[in-house]
């Protein structure tokens, strides 16, 4: 089979403020941003990989939630733990500087991890865990 990643969807409840994360913070470039006001859709990848994409959506424009399936969601993104993302870089503590160096909100520093990678993390501003891996 050829089958490849194509997109994954993360929510956000700020549009500006995630895009101002995944664009300046991250570096990704815009692909695409449709709707209006806080329910937008935008589409978000690293440079140089256009076959490899980041949905941001809002979970509050599922017309298949219920109010208290919504309530419940946005419990979840408030305590990063609905949804994350995990990236690599080949030089995590340059990237590490970069991010942190845009106010991005800090979880964990660079560590040598016991189960073999070096890694860092983040939380984006609608409170995914977005997790860093050095490439070796």
């Amino acid at each position: 089979m050829d089958i490849s990643i194509h997109a994954s969807f993360l929510p956000h409840d700020d549009p500006e403020a995630s895009l101002a994360f995944y664009r300046d913070a991250l570096g990704f470039e815009v692909r695409g941003d449709v709707g209006k006001g806080k329910k937008r859709w935008i589409t978000v990848g690293p440079p140089g990989q256009p076959g490899t994409s980041v949905v941001l959506d809002p979970p509050s424009a599922n017309p298949g939630l219920t109010e208290d399936e919504r309530h419940t969601v946005a419990e979840m993104m408030a305590k990063g733990t609905y949804a994350s993302l995990l990236l690599a870089t080949p030089d995590l503590d340059r990237t590490f500087d970069r991010v942190q160096a845009t106010g991005a909100e800090v979880v964990q520093e660079p560590i040598d991890q016991p189960y073999g990678v070096r890694d860092c993390a983040f939380r984006d501003p609608a409170g995914n865990l977005i997790r860093i891996q050095e490439r070796r």
